[in-house]
């Protein structure tokens, strides 16, 4: 079987971040007998390498060098409120249209588009093809209501369609008229840390520090009395254009010396932040997934997440090992307390870690999404 995965987001050089849980996949399905071809756009101009660890990559131009920022650098989903981008937008789907129709002719069996706009949009009516739901693409849909119609059209038109979480799944099949479960529920692969945390660290957000995050409720909980009685510190991973706010308010709320704002890190580099922690709290909104939940459980940390908070309430348990809150600082706080005093809270949370390492295990997402391309190909 000869798959293209048709893409805005995926590795330029090896050790990039963008999209690459797409390069996981692609090498674990590499490894179960599918070949994959990567095609995605350029990036300023620059193609890069014509593979990445044995994967052909074909980036496609799609305009002037400085005109070439759609991809790779979360501008995307702004570029479509944009009307002076709305010409660079168009040039890139066209571009990404004609390589999905020239892999198709080459001999592909199937593009898989990974997000609905803009690979979905572009490969739409070129052949047999699949799409999967992210997350911003979906928000694309809630967010802009003239975008419904075109999201419709892509999702009712594939062969199948996944999301990386019930959430999605959810809100994209109201949007498009499907029944439930019409959208299967797929996360992308993942390598979990190995080992398990030793604590002692208190609380900790790791997070790209923007609205969406609310970071700000993590900080108004820790100023609880019952918290800052206790003593309990807080450690922020990641950085954003809510740092300096974010800042200005843990003086305001008189945080001082219990807060740390570390930056951000390495990826790598995550796992020891995680592993001092006691909990972890992650308050956004919406998510379309919540890797860092998965990362924390693994290590034996409780996680506390928000109940709106999208594919984090397929992650996070409502008990033993995290616990489910409403969005405000006074629930968050309480949730900490609970668990700081739960001797078999980190217990539970291992064991729940270790559910999610083996289901996003690269080789057993592969076979699922292996088994996925045979059904759609064969429903065509």
């Amino acid at each position: 079987m000869r798959v293209v995965f048709l893409t805005h987001n995926y590795p330029r050089h090896p050790g990039d971040v963008a999209g690459a849980f797409l390069h996981v996949l692609a090498r674990a399905l590499v490894a179960q007998g599918v070949a994959v071809r990567v095609v995605a756009p350029a990036d300023g101009g620059e193609t890069g390498p014509a593979e990445l660890d044995g994967i052909p990559v074909r980036r496609v131009r799609y305009g002037r060098p400085e005109r070439e920022t759609l991809a790779y650098r979360g501008t995307l989903a702004g570029a479509v409120t944009r009307p002076a981008r709305w010409r660079d937008l168009a040039a890139l789907f066209g571009a990404l249209r004609r390589a999905a129709r020239e892999e198709l002719a080459r001999g592909a069996d199937l593009v898989h588009a990974h997000w609905w706009l803009p690979a979905g949009v572009a490969a739409a009516g070129q052949g047999p093809g699949v799409v999967t739901l992210h997350g911003t693409d979906v928000a694309l849909l809630d967010r802009l209501p003239p975008l419904r119609p075109l999201g419709r059209r892509v999702l009712r038109g594939a062969l199948g369609v996944t999301a990386v979480s019930t959430d999605l799944a959810t809100r994209a099949g109201r949007v498009a008229g499907l029944a439930p479960g019409a959208i299967r529920v797929e996360p992308m692969p993942a390598l979990a840390p190995a080992g398990r945390a030793h604590g002692g660290g208190g609380a900790a957000v790791v997070a790209r520090l923007t609205r969406q995050k609310r970071v700000d409720l993590v900080l108004r909980a820790l100023a609880h009395p019952d918290l800052a009685a206790r003593g309990v510190a807080l450690t922020v991973v990641g950085d954003g254009p809510e740092r300096p706010a974010l800042e200005r308010l843990a003086r305001e709320v008189g945080l001082g010396a219990r807060v740390r704002f570390v930056g951000e890190v390495p990826p790598a580099q995550v796992g020891q932040y995680l592993a001092a922690a006691d909990v972890l709290l992650a308050t956004g909104v919406r998510e379309g997934f919540g890797l860092v939940a998965v990362e924390a459980l693994a290590l034996g940390v409780p996680v506390v997440a928000c109940r709106d908070g999208g594919g984090l309430l397929d992650i996070v348990p409502d008990g033993g090992g995290g616990r489910l809150v409403e969005p405000s600082p006074p629930a968050l706080a309480a949730a900490v307390l609970d668990l700081l005093g739960d001797a078999g809270a980190a217990a539970a949370a291992l064991a729940a870690g270790e559910r999610w390492r083996a289901r996003l295990a690269p080789a057993e997402v592969a076979r699922r999404y292996a088994a996925f391309y045979r059904e759609a190909l064969g429903a065509a």
